[in-house]
């Protein structure tokens, strides 16, 4: 897949960290540290402007070293950006741990995954088709 991407911060292009990552790392594109709170949360821009192709998205997920060792997190975990979304990518994150964290500029925030989708259309009927599972919902299998 080939999206267009235009880079308006002094950092390099968003990366995969390894040969298999299925996310390339967004940086914060701020001037200056931002304070985060416990149990706040912030908008924090990156500098980047996408066009996703048709029928894809991007979805911005955490990076799980920041979420893991310091409780900063997304806060609305996956965010999509759509194809026709021309805006900057923001992140927003939030501090869910009990001490304040530091958001430097040029720091490594968020992961973005590009995945293809498909839109449906609705037939709405009046039963729909059972299964063995059925209605069970969470928790139906158990905890083992």
């Amino acid at each position: 897949m080939v999206v267009r991407i235009k880079n308006t911060s002094p950092y390099p292009l968003p990366a995969y960290a390894t040969e298999g990552s299925a996310g390339v790392d967004v940086r914060a594109h701020i001037d200056q540290e931002l304070f985060l709170k416990p149990l706040d949360r912030i908008l924090v821009g990156t500098g980047i402007y996408l066009e996703i192709p048709a029928g894809a998205e991007c979805q911005v997920r955490p990076r799980s070293g920041l979420a893991a060792k310091h409780g900063v997190t997304v806060l609305n975990t996956p965010g999509t950006i759509d194809s026709d979304y021309r805006g900057e990518v923001k992140v927003l994150l939030i501090n869910l741990s009990q001490e304040p964290y530091l958001v430097a500029p040029g720091e490594r925030i968020a992961q973005l995954v590009f995945a293809r989708y498909e839109q449906i259309q609705w037939e709405q009927v009046n039963e729909i088709n059972e299964t063995t599972r059925g209605a069970g919902g969470f928790g139906h299998s158990g905890k083992q």
